[in-house]
Protein backbone atom coordinates (compact mmCIF):
# COMPACT_ATOMS: atom_id res chain seq x y z
CA UNK A 1 0.00 0.00 0.00
CA UNK A 2 1.05 3.36 -0.92
CA UNK A 3 0.24 6.14 1.48
CA UNK A 4 0.75 9.85 1.56
CA UNK A 5 2.32 10.94 5.24
CA UNK A 6 1.17 13.88 7.12
CA UNK A 7 3.93 13.63 10.05
CA UNK A 8 8.12 12.91 9.91
CA UNK A 9 7.22 10.47 12.42
CA UNK A 10 5.85 8.09 9.79
CA UNK A 11 9.35 7.79 8.26
CA UNK A 12 11.20 7.30 11.54
CA UNK A 13 11.38 3.44 11.00
CA UNK A 14 13.11 4.00 8.05
CA UNK A 15 17.18 3.28 8.21
CA UNK A 16 18.99 3.17 4.71
CA UNK A 17 21.10 6.17 4.09
CA UNK A 18 22.02 5.89 0.75
CA UNK A 19 21.83 8.81 -1.79
CA UNK A 20 18.21 8.49 -2.85
CA UNK A 21 17.28 8.43 0.83
CA UNK A 22 19.40 10.81 2.16
CA UNK A 23 17.82 13.00 -0.34
CA UNK A 24 14.01 12.41 0.56
CA UNK A 25 14.64 12.75 4.29
CA UNK A 26 16.77 16.18 3.34
CA UNK A 27 13.53 17.49 1.76
CA UNK A 28 11.30 16.08 4.39
CA UNK A 29 13.24 17.93 6.95
CA UNK A 30 13.26 21.35 4.73
CA UNK A 31 9.53 21.59 4.30
CA UNK A 32 7.70 19.23 6.16
CA UNK A 33 4.42 18.04 5.28
CA UNK A 34 2.33 21.48 5.38
CA UNK A 35 3.19 22.33 1.33
CA UNK A 36 1.00 20.92 -1.90
CA UNK A 37 4.19 21.07 -3.38
CA UNK A 38 6.32 19.31 -1.53
CA UNK A 39 4.53 15.88 -1.09
CA UNK A 40 5.98 12.76 0.49
CA UNK A 41 4.81 8.89 0.90
CA UNK A 42 5.76 5.45 1.85
CA UNK A 43 5.01 2.28 0.50
CA UNK A 44 4.43 -0.58 3.37
CA UNK A 45 3.82 -4.25 2.67
CA UNK A 46 2.88 -6.90 5.82
CA UNK A 47 3.92 -3.89 8.28
CA UNK A 48 7.29 -3.02 6.82
CA UNK A 49 8.13 0.20 4.93
CA UNK A 50 9.43 -1.21 1.77
CA UNK A 51 9.97 1.95 -0.24
CA UNK A 52 10.15 6.18 0.45
CA UNK A 53 9.15 9.03 -1.77
CA UNK A 54 9.32 12.40 -2.10
CA UNK A 55 7.43 14.92 -4.86
CA UNK A 56 9.20 18.24 -5.48
CA UNK A 57 6.21 20.17 -7.64
CA UNK A 58 6.45 16.90 -10.07
CA UNK A 59 10.07 15.43 -9.66
CA UNK A 60 10.30 12.68 -7.67
CA UNK A 61 12.63 10.88 -5.73
CA UNK A 62 12.46 7.08 -4.50
CA UNK A 63 14.23 5.35 -2.35
CA UNK A 64 13.46 1.28 -2.25
CA UNK A 65 14.24 -1.57 -0.34
CA UNK A 66 14.01 -4.89 -0.22
CA UNK A 67 10.85 -6.70 -1.37
CA UNK A 68 9.07 -3.31 -2.56
CA UNK A 69 6.11 -3.96 -4.92
CA UNK A 70 7.46 -2.49 -8.59
CA UNK A 71 4.30 -3.00 -10.28
CA UNK A 72 2.42 -0.70 -7.61
CA UNK A 73 4.36 2.23 -8.17
CA UNK A 74 4.07 1.65 -11.96
CA UNK A 75 0.46 2.20 -11.19
CA UNK A 76 0.99 4.85 -8.49
CA UNK A 77 3.29 7.07 -11.64
CA UNK A 78 0.71 5.73 -14.04
CA UNK A 79 -2.21 7.20 -11.88
CA UNK A 80 -0.70 10.36 -10.46
CA UNK A 81 1.53 11.19 -13.12
CA UNK A 82 4.96 12.73 -12.81
CA UNK A 83 8.16 14.84 -13.83
CA UNK A 84 11.51 13.07 -13.33
CA UNK A 85 11.63 10.05 -11.45
CA UNK A 86 15.05 9.43 -9.62
CA UNK A 87 15.68 6.10 -8.29
CA UNK A 88 17.75 2.83 -8.10
CA UNK A 89 17.57 0.68 -11.28
CA UNK A 90 15.72 -1.83 -9.97
CA UNK A 91 12.94 0.03 -9.83
CA UNK A 92 11.67 -0.96 -13.69
CA UNK A 93 9.18 1.49 -15.44
CA UNK A 94 9.41 0.59 -18.74
CA UNK A 95 9.64 4.63 -19.86
CA UNK A 96 12.98 6.06 -21.80
CA UNK A 97 15.86 6.86 -18.51
CA UNK A 98 19.60 8.60 -18.14
CA UNK A 99 21.80 6.19 -16.13
CA UNK A 100 24.93 7.19 -14.45
CA UNK A 101 27.36 6.31 -11.49
CA UNK A 102 26.79 7.33 -7.51
CA UNK A 103 30.32 7.89 -5.85
CA UNK A 104 30.47 7.93 -1.84
CA UNK A 105 33.61 8.87 0.13
CA UNK A 106 33.76 8.77 3.63
CA UNK A 107 37.28 10.21 3.73
CA UNK A 108 37.98 13.42 5.34
CA UNK A 109 41.64 14.91 3.74
CA UNK A 110 43.05 18.15 5.43
CA UNK A 111 42.28 21.17 2.48
CA UNK A 112 45.34 23.45 1.99
CA UNK A 113 44.13 26.30 -0.53
CA UNK A 114 46.86 29.07 -1.47
CA UNK A 115 46.42 32.06 -2.73
CA UNK A 116 42.86 31.73 -2.22
CA UNK A 117 39.95 32.26 0.37
CA UNK A 118 36.80 29.10 1.00
CA UNK A 119 33.73 31.10 1.55
CA UNK A 120 30.93 29.21 3.05
CA UNK A 121 27.90 31.81 2.47
CA UNK A 122 28.71 32.86 -0.91
CA UNK A 123 25.82 35.03 -2.82
CA UNK A 124 23.20 32.84 -4.43
CA UNK A 125 23.05 35.08 -7.56
CA UNK A 126 27.00 34.98 -8.09
CA UNK A 127 27.08 31.48 -7.59
CA UNK A 128 24.14 30.53 -9.97
CA UNK A 129 26.22 32.27 -12.87
CA UNK A 130 29.13 30.64 -11.98
CA UNK A 131 27.19 27.19 -12.10
CA UNK A 132 25.46 28.42 -15.61
CA UNK A 133 21.85 26.27 -14.81
CA UNK A 134 20.86 24.97 -18.14
CA UNK A 135 17.41 26.83 -18.45
CA UNK A 136 16.94 26.81 -14.71
CA UNK A 137 14.96 29.52 -13.77
CA UNK A 138 17.06 31.86 -11.49
CA UNK A 139 13.69 32.91 -8.64
CA UNK A 140 12.60 28.76 -7.99
CA UNK A 141 16.28 28.08 -7.70
CA UNK A 142 17.02 30.63 -5.18
CA UNK A 143 13.86 29.98 -3.27
CA UNK A 144 14.43 26.62 -3.05
CA UNK A 145 18.31 26.00 -2.43
CA UNK A 146 17.92 29.34 0.04
CA UNK A 147 15.12 27.64 2.16
CA UNK A 148 17.63 24.31 2.20
CA UNK A 149 20.00 26.54 3.79
CA UNK A 150 18.25 28.14 6.49
CA UNK A 151 17.14 24.78 7.46
CA UNK A 152 20.65 23.30 7.49
CA UNK A 153 19.41 21.14 4.67
CA UNK A 154 22.43 22.40 2.43
CA UNK A 155 24.93 24.53 2.05
CA UNK A 156 26.95 26.26 -0.64
CA UNK A 157 30.77 27.00 -0.94
CA UNK A 158 32.81 28.90 -3.37
CA UNK A 159 36.57 29.15 -3.83
CA UNK A 160 37.46 32.64 -4.25
CA UNK A 161 40.41 34.56 -5.96
CA UNK A 162 40.96 38.34 -6.04
CA UNK A 163 37.19 38.35 -4.96
CA UNK A 164 36.07 36.67 -7.40
CA UNK A 165 34.99 32.70 -7.76
CA UNK A 166 37.02 30.02 -9.37
CA UNK A 167 35.38 27.13 -8.10
CA UNK A 168 31.93 25.99 -6.51
CA UNK A 169 30.29 22.93 -4.61
CA UNK A 170 26.62 22.90 -3.11
CA UNK A 171 25.83 19.97 -0.35
CA UNK A 172 22.12 19.57 -1.99
CA UNK A 173 20.81 17.99 0.26
CA UNK A 174 21.95 17.00 3.82
CA UNK A 175 20.47 14.86 6.52
CA UNK A 176 22.03 13.02 9.79
CA UNK A 177 25.17 13.92 9.11
CA UNK A 178 25.23 12.66 5.27
CA UNK A 179 25.48 14.96 2.31
CA UNK A 180 24.81 14.98 -1.85
CA UNK A 181 27.44 16.89 -3.33
CA UNK A 182 26.64 19.06 -6.43
CA UNK A 183 27.01 21.92 -8.80
CA UNK A 184 31.10 21.39 -8.33
CA UNK A 185 32.68 23.48 -10.82
CA UNK A 186 36.06 24.84 -11.47
CA UNK A 187 36.51 28.08 -13.90
CA UNK A 188 38.30 27.01 -17.22
CA UNK A 189 41.77 29.00 -16.46
CA UNK A 190 42.20 27.36 -12.92
CA UNK A 191 41.70 23.98 -13.73
CA UNK A 192 44.39 21.47 -13.39
CA UNK A 193 45.54 23.54 -10.56
CA UNK A 194 44.13 21.88 -7.61
CA UNK A 195 41.82 24.52 -6.56
CA UNK A 196 38.90 21.95 -7.26
CA UNK A 197 39.97 18.84 -5.44
CA UNK A 198 41.23 21.29 -1.97
CA UNK A 199 37.58 22.65 -2.08
CA UNK A 200 35.96 19.17 -2.96
CA UNK A 201 38.52 17.78 0.07
CA UNK A 202 36.96 20.73 2.14
CA UNK A 203 33.37 19.99 1.67
CA UNK A 204 34.32 16.31 2.57
CA UNK A 205 35.86 17.31 5.79
CA UNK A 206 32.74 19.71 6.37
CA UNK A 207 30.29 16.50 6.97
CA UNK A 208 30.42 13.90 9.59
CA UNK A 209 29.37 11.26 7.38
CA UNK A 210 29.23 9.95 3.90
CA UNK A 211 29.31 12.67 1.20
CA UNK A 212 27.84 11.01 -2.22
CA UNK A 213 27.45 12.42 -5.89
CA UNK A 214 26.44 11.33 -8.86
CA UNK A 215 27.79 11.48 -11.93
CA UNK A 216 27.48 11.07 -16.08
CA UNK A 217 29.10 7.86 -16.97
CA UNK A 218 32.81 7.99 -18.18
CA UNK A 219 33.13 11.70 -16.55
CA UNK A 220 35.54 13.20 -13.98
CA UNK A 221 36.11 8.96 -12.19
CA UNK A 222 39.80 9.84 -11.92
CA UNK A 223 39.31 13.43 -10.59
CA UNK A 224 36.94 11.99 -7.68
CA UNK A 225 39.10 8.67 -7.15
CA UNK A 226 42.20 10.83 -6.41
CA UNK A 227 39.87 12.44 -3.50
CA UNK A 228 38.61 9.17 -1.78
CA UNK A 229 35.59 8.92 -3.59
CA UNK A 230 34.66 4.97 -4.86
CA UNK A 231 31.50 3.79 -7.58
CA UNK A 232 28.83 2.14 -5.48
CA UNK A 233 26.63 1.71 -7.69
CA UNK A 234 24.33 3.13 -10.89
CA UNK A 235 21.70 5.62 -10.89
CA UNK A 236 18.63 6.00 -12.99
CA UNK A 237 16.55 8.83 -13.73
CA UNK A 238 13.38 8.25 -15.71
CA UNK A 239 12.08 10.97 -17.89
Amino acid sequence: MIEIIDSAEQFNEWTKRDIYSIRVLSLLESYGTKYHFATFYRQIIDGKITAILSRLDNDITLALDDGFDNAEFVRFFCITGHGAILCDPSFEFGAKYDEGVIMSCEHKMESVVHGAEIDEYPKLMDLFNFVDYDGQDFKAWYVDVSHRIRHNTAKAYTLNFDGNIISSGILSSIYDGYGVLTAVRTADEFKRMGYGGQLVKYICSDVKNTVYIMREQNMNEHFYNELGFENIGVWRMYR
